[in-house]
């Protein structure tokens, strides 16, 4: 596994929106807790980067082919997780190749791996290696990849994941739904794309807690603030419950950290002819 320390560097290349998706019929279902989502948000906010989108689908490939095809069609970096084994409910791979229009093929290096794999696990259970075996040739159906993928190293078994670049230059990587392996696959991705990225200005989210004002007469002040300082979102989050503060808004900016700080003075400005008072101020 890559490993550096994510000090920033000089950054080539910008670093493009980066999304994720995450298949699965058991975290519609609520069988499984999605852990997927909050784990690569810590994995960017490691690197100094930032998730532009992420989007869920269950098991059904009519709606995982028009995922995938807009992925490939982004321009974006995109993380998938999940749907690449080799069992009747994992669609992904055949999915990836209907989306980008290309056949399956079995990808050298990934049945090279797959059968390093299967030798592997005979010697631990004592047992002759037999590639040939039926059980085993079914095995190289996870090393049936879209026509022209690269393959991605999954250092917890050996099974690759695998790359796929779309006409419209989105870059999608594939992996396991397996905690256990996908972090360290998409942890070594990202390590490479900081080499050229480097590490994006360090981010921050500033708020305070308004009472007595109303979302849409703070409209045009949150559009003002956005105008006047490009590349700041201004956000607004009611609550009519909340166990502290009761009914109140959380208003507050996020952006870069100096630009930010510049928005949220000028947001607080702002509010002075309002005549809201103000709760506790939060930076994140």
């Amino acid at each position: 596994m890559t490993s550096l320390n994510h000090t920033p560097v000089q950054a080539s290349q910008p670093a493009p929106a980066i999304g994720l998706i995450i298949i699965g019929d058991e975290i519609l279902s609520g069988k499984r807790a999605d852990k997927h989502l909050p784990k690569f948000i810590e994995l960017l906010t490691e690197r100094g980067l930032q998730l532009s989108w992420a989007e869920y689908v269950g098991d059904s490939p009519e709606r995982i082919t028009p995922v995938l095809a807009r992925a490939f069609a982004s321009g974006d970096v995109v993380f998938s997780c999940g749907g690449i084994g080799a069992t009747p409910d994992d669609h992904t791979r055949q999915c990836a190749a209907k989306a980008l229009g290309v056949p399956l093929a079995l990808q050298a290096e990934a049945k090279a791996l797959i059968l390093e794999r299967v030798r592997d696990v005979a010697l631990e259970q004592g047992l002759p290696y037999e590639p040939d075996r039926a059980d085993n040739q079914h095995r190289l159906n996870m090393g049936m990849f879209p026509q022209g993928a690269q393959i991605i190293h999954n250092p917890y078994n050996k099974i690759p994941g695998f790359t796929c670049q779309g006409a419209g230059q989105g870059m999608v990587h594939f992996v396991p739904g397996f905690p256990v392996m996908a972090w360290p696959m998409m942890q070594d991705k990202l390590d490479v794309y900081c080499h050229s990225w480097g590490a994006a200005p360090k981010r921050a989210e500033r708020s305070v807690i308004v009472f007595g004002a109303m979302e849409a007469t703070l409209t045009p002040l949150m559009e003002a603030i956005e105008l006047q300082f490009p590349g700041v979102k201004v956000f607004s989050l009611p609550s009519v419950d909340h166990p502290q503060w009761g009914k109140h808004i959380e208003l507050g900016v996020k952006g870069e950290e100096s630009l930010s700080a510049e928005a949220f003075a000028a947001l607080k400005t702002g509010l002075q002819p309002f005549k809201v008072e103000f709760g506790p101020e939060m930076v994140r």
